[in-house]
């Protein structure tokens, strides 16, 4: 049997599956528009448009549930960051950890991972790798794809018994299930832009290269309505990303203009970079655009957001009878905010390989003689659908809502006071699961999600972040349910502070049973 992943299938998320359906016994072949992500002129144009990656522990726990070396060997090419820096706007520098316990994040250079993974594939007998072939038409009753190869500026027709769609927000698998689907598609700009800047090594007095940031924090320039982010990367570089709304942008038409703002808003960058520098730069490299999309299938609706014309479906199904299905960007693209696309990206492969297990469907089989439908590979893809789109439009929500905490909230007193309160709660109720555990028992567990695991009161960060076994809607409706509690211990403090200490012991004791 031949699984086919079509169009930009040989990003992380499409490497990562092929890998997965490889070791299970299935004949891959991975189709990618684009050309192969190794050459120089490739790399060339990723490092203009791309945001750094922070890859946490849903992605991780995808990762080591396909292949534990797989996850160590990603792990060595990125850098731990164990909290947000704020560079506040008066020169003060303020540090906010992730966790109490020392979890991090990582920070990872999208083409170093996507080069990983996909070294990994090719070197995969049973997997095939065909770059600049662009989907043009897809048959799913019929299971043939057809493909323009470009080098020899031919079509050819594919025959295939599986597709899955992991070719981004530019998806060409979704567009051809929206025509069996019957979908309207609709597309909205929202008025935020990024721009990609790079704050270079310094030298060291002994001659070596070393940062100029300290490289284990996610630096933060809070600046209300719009904010500067920097991740650092293995050649001490750090990669620094402006967003701001295009009406700000607009308004940077001419150098001097842009020096006066850089250095008004953000002084310290003009220090580390040079002006010269920055100003080139922010003039030179392009303005990449946040988008939303809607799309609206019969019986439901579909709201979707987007970042470099990437998409996130707030509708289903995601797949098509037993024939196709589509994960990571092509089916959910979001805003960067929460560093959640990568990870749920790949946690989709989890989820997905977790039902096709548990219904019997994830190695390949032929079908008996007659049979139009592999009943038990369409009940999987029919659970995936129905399990996960509620997953995917919370995260979506989350995404947007964290775009106004970073640039904004951070630094208010309110969202300090709320940390606070969680840190006590969180230690009084909720013991810690190290990843180790958590990797180990998400590999093996019947469910994706496993009952019980959201017990005691958990921040919403520690549920998103580095809780993949707490499912993201159900994370989002218990940080609802803890902030109407926070909201009243608020309440009880400006109005005096009368009952506070009875309340949160209240509060704590309700949680330890949850």
């Amino acid at each position: 049997m031949k699984w086919i992943m079509t169009g930009s299938g040989a990003g992380p998320v499409g490497c990562l599956t092929a890998i997965a359906f490889a070791k299970a016994g299935w004949k891959v072949a991975i189709y990618d528009a684009r050309p192969d992500m190794r050459l120089p002129s490739s790399k060339q144009a990723l490092a203009q448009r791309s945001v750094n990656l922070a890859i946490s522990s849903r992605g991780l726990a995808a990762l080591y549930s396909v292949d534990p070396s797989l996850m160590n060997k990603v792990l060595d090419g990125a850098i731990p960051m164990k909290g947000r820096r704020l560079h506040v706007i008066d020169g003060k520098i303020k540090d906010q950890l992730y966790d109490s316990n020392g979890q991090c994040i990582n920070s990872i250079d999208r083409g170093i991972l996507n080069e990983s993974l996909l070294e990994e594939a090719i070197a995969f007998p049973t997997i095939d790798v065909y770059f600049k072939h662009k989907l043009l038409t897809a048959d799913f009753d019929i299971c043939t794809l057809t493909f323009e190869a470009q080098d020899i500026k031919k079509n050819v027709d594919i025959k295939f018994d599986l597709c899955i769609g992991a070719d981004g927000s530019y998806s060409n698998v979704r567009r051809q299930m929206m025509r069996v689907t019957r979908m309207d598609y609709q597309q909205e700009y929202i008025p935020h832009e990024y721009i990609e800047l790079k704050i270079p090594a310094g030298i060291h007095e002994s001659g070596a290269k070393q940062f100029l940031l300290d490289h284990n924090y996610l630096h933060i320039w809070p600046r209300h309505s719009f904010m500067l982010i920097a991740l650092p990367n293995k050649d001490k570089t750090v990669t620094a990303t402006l967003f701001a709304p295009t009406s700000v942008l607009d308004q940077l038409n001419t150098r001097s203009t842009a020096a006066a703002w850089f250095n008004a808003n953000f002084p310290d960058i003009v220090s580390l970079v040079g002006e010269e520098t920055l100003l080139t730069d922010f003039q030179r490299n392009p303005r990449n655009p946040l988008i939303s999309l809607k799309v609206y299938p019969i019986h439901s609706s579909f709201f979707l957001f987007a970042v470099e014309i990437k998409a996130l479906w707030k509708a289903k199904p995601y797949h098509y009878k037993d024939r196709c299905i589509i994960i990571g960007d092509a089916a959910h693209s979001m805003v960067p905010f929460y560093g959640q696309g990568l990870n749920c990206g790949l946690e989709d492969i989890r989820v997905l390989l977790n039902i096709l297990r548990s219904e019997g469907a994830f190695h390949p089989r032929k079908r008996k003689p007659g049979q139009a439908v592999d009943h038990r590979l369409e009940n999987a893809f029919e659970r995936y659908s129905a399990t996960r789109h509620e997953d995917l439009v919370a995260i979506r929500d989350l995404a947007m809502d964290n775009y106004v905490e970073m640039r904004h909230s951070v630094t208010t007193p309110t969202y300090i006071f709320r940390k606070a309160l969680d840190s006590v709660f969180s230690t009084l109720t909720a013991p810690y699961v190290p990843f180790a555990t958590l990797a180990r028992t998400l590999s093996t567990e019947r469910t994706a999600f496993p009952p019980g695991a959201s017990r005691g009161w958990l921040s919403q960060y520690t549920m998103v972040t580095f809780r993949p076994d707490i499912s993201y809607a159900t994370a989002k409706k218990k940080v609802q349910r803890q902030s109407n509690i926070v909201t009243g211990i608020m309440a009880v403090t400006l109005g005096g502070g009368a009952g506070l200490v009875m309340l949160g012991v209240w509060a704590a004791l309700v949680f330890r049973r949850r």
